[in-house]
């Protein structure tokens, strides 16, 4: 028989991959897809969802501050940039009377098992800003004894200050943005910081007591190359995080205005964004980390190493998460909350959001109800996600589906297994392991919303 030989071989998969990386695909924190949720949601149905919120069950607590004291032309983010500190500060009493407002609406007092602040950057506001959310958030719920408290910042503008607040109100993970350390890249993306900067960041926190430390990486970043991406884990990995988040650079000017400062010509292409994103993971490998799923890797001791081991690994908003809450309250404006029944967005425009609470409404904008086609396929989609491999017959029966019931996508499943992407037997899929970096487009088969959809996504690499 006649065999191919070893680099043509590894020439073709590249060259699959490659083909694979460039198709558009949602990222799937949520499923459906926001773009899918229907505008100008009833506020009743929320009201009701939480009426009947399950008290026995922990929740999760999204906060959303969309401020920054400097503007990231890479950035995506639903932000705005600190002139005054007057509009910050009533953005903030707003934001404790949507949580008045949605406490008031539960059927008891809930417990809380992750608290996120993100943004925008949650630490562009003053310390006392952000004691009084937290503050206000403990006044109407309960935090479980192990419950994570998480917040989001930037090296370069958080202070001293705000530091200790941080350890004093018992936050217990920090993420970091780095993208990148390479000074031209920092230059075309406006966003100068050295690393020594970032680990004095990273050895203040952990001294107030913050023990889980999170990085962002981007690949994909104009004027980045390989060398210099690699350079900027190796100086990453001496820092020790607990976590690292490697993910591609989404340009989408049309939705983020300040993207247009970038020049697209100093874009990589696709080929060289799937080198920087092998190289960089590789690098992290060899570093100890353990990969978890598509873009995070931890170190092997952490919670979401564990979860992903014993298969409770699961994904929402904020990525990979061992957080198994069914239910997720947005705080904010243009935050995503998640029940059981559905999903509910605020109003993402700050006036009209802050318009509807003062109105005693809740500032809901857009959502969706979940049928049981999309309960089953938003499951079969985490699971590919998070697990690699599905039984679809077996996940079926979960929701009462026929054992057919994706009779639709089998001819998909088929083109993913002659390309090498899954390994199908019977009803059960695997992702192999050049399918595992294409996870999101193994997963996109089972998104009935995709078919029909109009809206523009990144790039799957």
């Amino acid at each position: 028989m006649r065999t191919e030989p070893t680099h043509q071989r590894h020439s073709a998969e590249s060259a699959l991959f490659a083909l694979y990386a460039r198709r558009t695909v949602p990222r799937y924190t949520s499923y459906p897809t926001a773009p899918h949720f229907e505008k100008n949601f009833p506020e009743e149905i929320y009201r009701n969802w939480l009426a009947v919120l399950p008290i026995q069950e922990a929740i999760s607590l999204y906060v959303h501050l969309p401020f920054c004291k400097q503007m990231c032309w890479y950035c995506g983010c639903n932000m705005k940039l600190i002139a005054r500190y007057q509009p910050v500060r009533s953005y903030i009493d707003n934001l404790c009377a949507e949580i008045d407002l949605v406490a008031a609406q539960l059927p008891a007092r809930m417990k809380v098992a992750h608290l996120h602040f993100g943004g925008g950057t949650p630490t562009a506001i003053h310390p006392e800003d952000l004691e009084k959310i937290v503050g206000k958030i403990e006044e109407h719920f309960t935090f479980t004894a192990d419950a994570e408290r998480a917040i989001e910042t930037d090296p370069r503008t958080i202070t001293n200050e705000m530091i200790a607040r941080i350890g004093a109100l018992g936050f217990t993970r920090a993420s970091l943005g780095v993208q990148e350390f390479d000074p031209t890249v920092q230059a075309a993306i406006n966003r100068i910081q050295p690393a020594a900067l970032v680990q004095k960041t990273t050895e203040k926190l952990r001294a107030v007591g913050v023990k889980g430390i999170n990085y962002d990486l981007i690949y994909g970043l104009p004027q980045q190359t390989e060398a210099a991406l690699c350079k900027t884990v190796q100086e990453c990995l001496a820092m020790k995080p607990d976590r690292v988040v490697l993910f591609g650079y989404a340009h989408v000017p049309w939705m983020a205005k300040n993207q247009r400062m970038i020049d697209e010509a100093a874009l990589p292409g696709a080929e060289e964004r799937t080198i920087q994103a092998h190289s960089s993971a590789q690098e992290l490998i060899k570093g100890g980390y353990v990969p978890i799923g598509i873009d995070h890797f931890a170190l092997p001791g952490d919670t979401l190493t564990k979860a992903m081991r014993a298969g409770k690994l699961h994904r929402n908003f904020q990525g990979y998460t061992d957080d198994d809450a069914r239910s997720l309250i947005g705080f904010g404006a243009t935050s995503i909350g998640r029940t059981p029944f559905g999903y509910v967005q605020n109003q993402s425009e700050t006036g009209a959001w802050a318009r509807a609470i003062e109105a005693g409404h809740l500032p809901v904008s857009k959502g969706l109800v979940m049928s049981l086609d999309d309960c089953l396929r938003a499951y079969v989609i985490e699971r590919i996600m998070c697990d690699g491999t599905i039984d679809l017959e077996i996940a079926g029966g979960f929701f009462d589906a026929e054992p057919d019931w994706y009779e639709h996508e089998v001819e998909q499943l088929e083109i993913l297994a002659r390309d090498g992407l899954i390994i199908r037997k019977d009803a059960r899929i695997t992702l192999t392991p050049a399918g595992t970096g294409l996870a999101r487009i193994v997963a996109s088969t089972f998104d009935s919303y995709l078919r029909h959809d109009r809206a523009r996504h990144s790039v799957a690499v």
